[in-house]
């Protein structure tokens, strides 16, 4: 009780200093002096301050916790590092990031799904939390939490060697259709969202192919080592290589072009039509927790989908910021959700 009459009087505390220093600002501004960019930036700053003292009143009070099913040092951790370092600032807030890979998620996944519903844990999700509930690696699925907001995506890709015979995807596409099931493509794991992408492009091609997993780290020097032909990996992964010229891009597989190589066509370009194969990156929360956090987040996480820092730090780790409100995002997954079991069930990889 002692503590939370403290934590209330720091609280009202540090918001009526802001509201004063606003009130002061918007007094000079009548005044007539501030009219000036000093005058306001210090408005702007009293605003902000003001906006963001209020955005985690919503949040159990202490640290915040997101949860990354991914090691640390992989594009998806620094990722997920950039978006809590920007959202501590709006929410006023330290947000711890907890690495927790294991068992295609499941082991993230789970911890989060058991946590206590008040807005302290969020999972760092992606479309692996349903590949990892129809392969059998977890039983809960999606509908064991609550979505707070899509955070970006990232645009899978047809890589080869800068030395490969092969100068374009339809090219690459000729050869297989003429040497069955002899073109050795690499991806991130059986029942992975690489791997999905792989056979559903080709299956839509009308040519076999040898479908050669890897570990997500493995990939990438598989094709530089020559052990495969080709390789369906997502931009983080090789932008580097194909910057320096040892890779080169034929073909991006997602919705759109990818900004960080935009003369690579898209496949629908070429005359092939995929879908489901975006790979979204968002934040979830325990199942029942209560709305105004939910809120509280979804917003802080807008805002710093939108800030330049997060913005160019997408250009270098191949991520385009794509900010999704709750309601849409959760009916994203849903819809991804059904393409992603039906596409498992023929890949005979759904265990459910």
């Amino acid at each position: 009780m002692i503590y939370k009459c403290q934590f209330m009087f720091q609280f009202l505390q540090l918001f009526i200093s802001k509201l004063l220093l606003l009130l002061f600002c918007l007094f000079l501004i009548k005044a007539g002096y501030a009219q000036t960019s000093v005058g306001d930036g210090l408005l702007n700053k009293a605003q902000n301050s003001l906006v963001n003292s209020n955005l985690g009143s919503d949040l159990p009070p202490g640290p915040l916790e997101m949860v990354v099913i991914f090691a640390a040092g992989t594009s998806a951790d620094v990722t997920a590092r950039i978006l809590a370092e920007r959202m501590s600032k709006y929410l006023n807030k330290t947000i711890t990031v907890l690495n927790k890979p294991g068992g295609g998620g499941a082991i993230g996944y789970k911890y989060v799904a058991s946590s206590k519903p008040d807005g302290r844990s969020f999972i760092w999700n992606s479309n692996s939390v349903s590949t990892a509930y129809y392969s059998g690696m977890m039983d809960i699925d999606y509908k064991s939490f609550d979505s707070v907001a899509r955070v970006s995506i990232e645009l899978p890709a047809i890589v080869v060697s800068n030395s490969s015979q092969w100068k374009s995807l339809p090219e690459l596409l000729a050869y297989a259709r003429a040497n069955p099931e002899r073109l050795k493509v690499g991806n991130s794991g059986t029942g992975s969202h690489t791997h999905m992408a792989s056979v559903a492009l080709f299956n839509s091609a009308g040519v076999q192919v040898t479908d050669v997993p890897f570990s997500a780290s493995q990939v990438v020097p598989s094709l530089l080592g020559g052990h495969v032909d080709a390789l369906i990996q997502l931009p983080g992964a090789f932008v580097s290589h194909v910057q320096s010229g040892s890779l080169k891009v034929l073909a991006v597989l997602g919705s759109k072009r990818e900004p960080l190589y935009s003369s690579v066509p898209n496949i629908s370009e070429l005359g092939i039509n995929l879908t489901g194969m975006d790979l979204w990156r968002g934040l979830a929360v325990p199942k029942g927790t209560p709305a105004k956090a939910i809120s509280s987040l979804e917003r802080a996480v807008e805002l710093s989908s939108q800030s330049t820092e997060f913005i160019n730090a997408g250009q270098k780790l191949g991520f385009l910021p794509a900010f999704m409100t709750s309601k849409d995002f959760s009916l994203l997954i849903a819809k991804d959700d059904a393409y992603i079991a039906k596409e498992m069930q023929a890949l005979s990889l759904n265990k459910k």
